[in-house]
C-alpha cells in the first residue's frame, strides 16, 4: 500500500509533508505534489503533517478521489523530487477546502 496526494493539494501545495518523509518520495509540480508509489514505504508520517488534509492511505481514499492513485504514479515519473519545505503559494489558504480543483491541476 502507498499514500496518495489528493485534490485538495491542488493550488495549496503545502510542503510540510516533505520534511518528514524518510525516503524522499514526494515530487513537485507547478501547483501540486505527488507521492511516488514505488518509493513510499507506508510510514504514515506525512499524512498528519498535511495542513490541507490531502494525503490518504490508498485504501482509505475519500469517495471520488480514486483517480489520484494513477495521477500520483504518472506525475511522479516526470516531476522532480522535492526534499525541502518551501513557502506555500500566497493564496493557498483561499484554495484550501475548495472542491472541483482537478481542472486547475497544472501538469
Amino acid at each position: 500500500m502507498t499514500f496518495v496526494v489528493t485534490e485538495n493539494c491542488i493550488k495549496c501545495k503545502f510542503t510540510d509533508c516533505v520534511d518528514v518523509c524518510p525516503v524522499d518520495c514526494f515530487h513537485e509540480g507547478p501547483n501540486f505534489l505527488v507521492i511516488d508509489p514505488d518509493e513510499c514505504i507506508d510510514c504514515t508520517l506525512c499524512e498528519p503533517e498535511c495542513p490541507a488534509n490531502a494525503i490518504f492511505a490508498e485504501d482509505e481514499l475519500p469517495e471520488g478521489q480514486e483517480q489520484f492513485i494513477s495521477l500520483n504514479e504518472e506525475l511522479s515519473k516526470s516531476w522532480p523530487v522535492i526534499t525541502e519545505v518551501q513557502d506555500a503559494p500566497s493564496d493557498a489558504e483561499d484554495w484550501n477546502g475548495k472542491t472541483g480543483k482537478i481542472d486547475y491541476l497544472e501538469k
